[in-house]
């Protein structure tokens, strides 16, 4: 074991690094399509930065990969990428508002490990800085559509409102620092059920009068309609969100009173995205909120309301991959008969086209070669021996179905586009 990857991290090649590669193309795009600049953030930050108590929180504070670098300085690897980006607008107050940006990249929790769930993992994420109005939420939230769409992912869009969570401890009778500590817990309920959220509410000593009454709550007065008297901030919040979300089409989306997000950061609206119908059971998309974060870093001289999302690179990896989506990464696989200095002409020739091509470079032989572009599952192989070159024809195989056609070079290439 002593060289093999961390616990928590693994080594990526072939055609799942290329799905990944594939994925990330596809939300760029999409990304920019609706307005979103890139911005690249170091992995490394000041320890400084990801404690700070309007960031991650404790729960998140126990997962950072701490180090020191030569001169003693206190350093972390990000946990994800909306710290980072509060740290860059603090430090650069003359960007332009509303400050639409991008970031895929890699991020480290040193917590449990399950399916879609690493210690190095990495983030899809798009802010929104310097807008109050939902409307903003109601954007990334037609964005995430057009990704799951696009991907051919079955999805729900589950939103709810800190604000509304926050109404119902305070009516509760749950104080005000043991509130972070309840929300904890409460966002748990679906992955350890209830008679798990209670024994954790109880272990942080909230009474048992409060559970019941936040209980009844969540179990019997779960509408807006509802909720309406006891969470009048909340509701009205997620009412103006449900109407803008209304008019950019959003589709899939339903409100979750359970819904509370763990980091510490977030301050307003909350949303998560599950697949359905897959074998991965926790969110593949996160976000929310969170107006305060910026101003904590700038002494509440940059007052900037923030949104973002963050999509789950891995999760969506594992779903693809069960959906038979991991593409073939070459395409043809030309196979030389003593006609080296010919293949290399085709073989430039193809790549030039922008198809994928590759060549035996050991010169094995026809079977050794067939072997190796079959376990690589290459669609197509090409044969050039003294034949082919003396007609200026190549003979095509297809691998799946053992057909073979002989193609001039440029019906090959139109066959291969």
């Amino acid at each position: 074991m002593e060289f093999q990857p961390p616990k928590g991290t693994r080594d990526l090649y072939g055609k799942e690094a290329k799905l990944r590669e594939d994925l990330k193309e596809i939300l760029k795009l999409i990304f920019q399509k609706y307005g979103f600049l890139p911005l690249e953030s170091p992995i490394i930050e000041n320890l400084s930065v990801l404690t700070k108590k309007s960031a991650g929180g404790s729960e998140i504070n126990k997962e950072i990969f701490k180090l020191k670098d030569q001169g003693k300085r206190d350093l972390g690897l990000r946990f994800d990428l909306t710290v980072p980006l509060c740290r860059f607008i603090s430090n650069n107050p003359q960007v332009k508002i509303p400050f639409k940006r991008y970031n895929i990249g890699e991020v480290f929790r040193d917590g449990p490990i399950k399916l879609g769930r690493y210690r190095q993992f990495t983030q899809a994420d798009c802010d929104v800085i310097g807008v109050n109005s939902s409307i903003a939420e109601a954007e990334l939230l037609k964005l995430t559509n057009d990704v799951f769409e696009k991907l051919d992912i079955n999805y729900e869009i589950l939103i709810n409102s800190r604000v509304l969570v926050n109404e119902i401890l305070e009516y509760c009778n749950i104080k005000e620092d043991k509130q972070e500590q309840a929300l904890l817990s409460i966002d748990k309920l679906i992955k350890i059920g209830k008679a798990g959220v209670i024994n954790e509410l109880k272990e942080k000593r909230i009474s048992e009068s409060s559970i019941n009454k936040l209980f009844d709550i969540l179990e019997n007065k779960n509408s807006l309609e509802d909720l309406s008297i006891i969470a009048p901030n909340g509701v009205s919040q997620i009412k103006e969100l449900i109407k803008l979300l209304n008019i950019f089409k959003v589709k899939n989306y339903k409100f979750d009173i359970t819904l509370a997000r763990g980091l510490n950061y977030y301050t307003g609206t909350v949303f998560e995205v599950y697949s359905l119908n897959t074998k991965i059971k926790g969110s593949i998309l996160g976000g929310g909120r969170y107006d305060n974060l910026i101003s904590s870093f700038t002494d509440n001289k940059l007052n900037y309301g923030a949104v973002g999302i963050s999509f789950g690179i891995d999760p969506i990896i594992e779903i693809l991959k069960d959906k038979q989506k991991i593409p073939n990464i070459t395409k043809v696989y030309i196979i030389s008969i003593n006609q080296l200095e010919k293949s290399i002409e085709i073989l430039n020739e193809l790549r030039k086209n922008n198809i994928n091509s590759d060549i035996d470079l050991l010169q094995r032989g026809i079977s050794k070669s067939l072997d190796y572009a079959s376990k690589l599952e290459i669609p197509y192989v090409i044969f050039i021996g003294e034949k082919e070159a003396k007609i200026n024809k190549l003979k095509l195989r297809s691998m799946q179905t053992g057909e073979e056609e002989l193609l001039s070079l440029n019906e090959l290439i139109k066959k291969l586009k």
